[in-house]
């Protein structure tokens, strides 16, 4: 038998071409039980789509019951989130730098204090001005140059000093 019929509206069902009426011959020869080899694999695109519509997936009260649910939906409100809030994570994080600044200060005092003790019993006598963060070295030249010129008389010579 010659299907030659049915692959020029195939061809056509693909380029979208067919009618309805095409399209309805196309359902109902895929839907005999007779088909040719070369056919039949088009055979359960065209049932399936037959089938689909005679099975009724949804139930009969399936509207009625997402109708009774968007009628009993209950209405969000936004919620007003106030300023503290909103900040606490800046106050946490504003704690926790103030602690480690904290407990960093008071670390340093024992340090300070034997650093204190270590300078008076060093030199004799406390240098409050190595507490200020000066250089230990510039306060040793500095109290090593007010020394030497102490030692010195008005009547030596700077000059006479160098060319000897």
């Amino acid at each position: 038998m010659d299907y030659k019929y049915i692959t020029q509206l195939l061809d056509r069902y693909w380029q979208g071409l067919t009618s309805l009426e095409e399209e309805n011959i196309l359902h109902a020869f895929f839907s005999q039980d007779d088909i040719p080899a070369e056919l039949r694999p088009y055979q359960s695109f065209f049932t399936y789509q037959v089938n689909e519509c005679k099975e009724d997936v949804l139930g009969d009260d399936f509207d009625q019951k997402i109708l009774a649910r968007i009628a009993d939906e209950k209405k969000v409100k936004a919620r007003v989130i106030p300023l503290t809030q909103r900040l606490r994570p800046i106050f946490k994080a504003a704690a926790m730098v103030a602690i480690v600044l904290t407990l960093g200060n008071a670390i340093q005092v024992p340090f300070t204090n034997s650093h204190k003790d270590a300078i008076s019993n060093y030199d004799g006598y406390y240098k409050p001005e190595l507490d200020k963060g000066t250089n230990v070295a510039i306060s040793d030249t500095a109290s090593i140059d007010t020394m030497k010129q102490s030692m010195m008389t008005p009547n030596d010579n700077i000059g006479q000093s160098m060319m000897k």
